[in-house]
């Protein structure tokens, strides 16, 4: 069976989606960034939990504080791009839990009641969270640049707190000349995929 997604949003989406490296000067909105995270919120996690949490990081200010935590390597791109996301996981993410599921309002203290628990369910949920975020900016017609090479409790002091854990700093806009590296491989089915 083929898929039923049209094959310019599969190249858009998937194909053709690189990390980009530079980016042109071009804004992002906070009109895209709305429209990305209206797409995204519908993205499944366990429980309906939501434990993302975003910080967009638009003044000279605070884009200075960050390129300091930034990797050597990570900093020039940081400086430069439109617009550079903090992506974190809210530890306490299970306080919303009643309101976001409905179903089972209790899983908030049946699951989540311990803070090591909290820890493991936020980080994988965020991290699927991340991943939706990174889609939605390719659907808004925008380029990612996901980076984990930075200092991870340096941003967690500086733009964050305890009950916050880093994930990674997305830098996003449009894609400036040579943003990319050429398409590396990518493992096969069969080294994937097994059926038992």
């Amino acid at each position: 069976m083929s898929l039923v997604l049209d094959p310019a949003a599969q190249d858009l989406l998937f194909r053709e989606a690189h990390t980009a490296n530079t980016f042109t000067d071009e804004p992002v909105t906070e009109e895209q960034v709305r429209a990305i995270y209206d797409l995204v919120k519908y993205g499944p996690t366990a429980f309906n939990q939501t434990p993302l949490r975003v910080t967009l990081v638009r003044s000279p200010e605070a884009r200075e504080r960050l390129v300091r935590h930034m990797a050597e390597g990570n900093r020039p791109k940081t400086a430069t791009a439109p617009l550079v996301a903090i992506l974190a996981a809210d530890n306490e993410f299970h306080e919303e839990l009643p309101a976001l599921f409905p179903a089972f309002p209790a899983a908030k203290d049946a699951f989540f009641a311990e803070r090591p628990a909290r820890e493991r369910s936020a980080a994988l949920n965020s991290a699927l969270q991340a991943a939706y975020f990174i889609v939605g900016v390719r659907a808004a017609g925008l380029a990612a640049g996901p980076m984990t090479g930075f200092d991870f409790e340096g941003v967690r002091k500086e733009f964050l707190d305890d009950d916050h854990t880093p994930l990674m700093v997305v830098n996003i806009g449009r894609p400036g000349p040579d943003a990319s590296y050429p398409r590396s491989p990518r493992l096969a089915y069969e080294d994937v995929i097994t059926t038992v």
